[in-house]
């Protein structure tokens, strides 16, 4: 090869090559970083499709809003507590930071549980908000509320009159 290129060329080809492979190797480990709109419009895809057998749904508050900004969810109070045979309704407000710092969850139905303040919004310290991860889902979040329902320091609170609201 010396002897074909030289060997400032066989040099340069070398430090080319070398070049080359260490960016393939850092781009192959890097994260994509998936913009807030095509992550919101994923999540707002998956809600549609549900089928709400886990218990939860959630779509847009207002079908154009091309913000993807406010949303609407349901929980079904799970069986075997004080929550069963309940509708729970909540809203949630993706800021524009969102999916890099978690959304804004409030309940419209009045609850009794411990992760809920008299507001009836989330408390900082409920696990998927105050240890937030960017892949966090809406999905996720709710299916973790009405996990949080079954809990023994929950699942025999008493509850306020069924169609109460904040």
């Amino acid at each position: 090869l010396k002897s074909h290129f030289g060997s400032r060329a066989l040099s340069a080809y070398l430090l080319a090559a070398l070049l080359q492979q260490l960016s393939a190797r850092n781009a192959s480990s890097m994260a994509v970083k998936v913009p807030r709109s095509f992550r919101l419009l994923d999540e707002l895809e998956k809600g549609q499709k549900g089928d709400a057998m886990s218990g939860v749904s959630w779509g847009l508050d207002i079908p154009d809003d091309i913000t993807l900004t406010h949303w609407n969810s349901t929980i079904f109070g799970p069986p075997g507590t004080t929550f069963e045979n309940r509708i729970y309704s909540l809203a949630i407000k993706c800021g524009p930071t969102y999916p890099d710092t978690p959304p804004e969850v409030r309940f419209n139905t009045q609850i009794n549980l411990g992760c809920v303040d008299a507001r009836g919004a989330m408390k900082p310290s409920f696990a998927p908000i105050q240890n937030w991860r960017r892949e966090t889902t809406i999905e996720n979040i709710l299916e973790n509320i009405r996990r949080e329902m079954t809990t023994s320091a929950n699942r025999k609170l008493p509850q306020p009159p069924e169609g109460a609201s904040y």
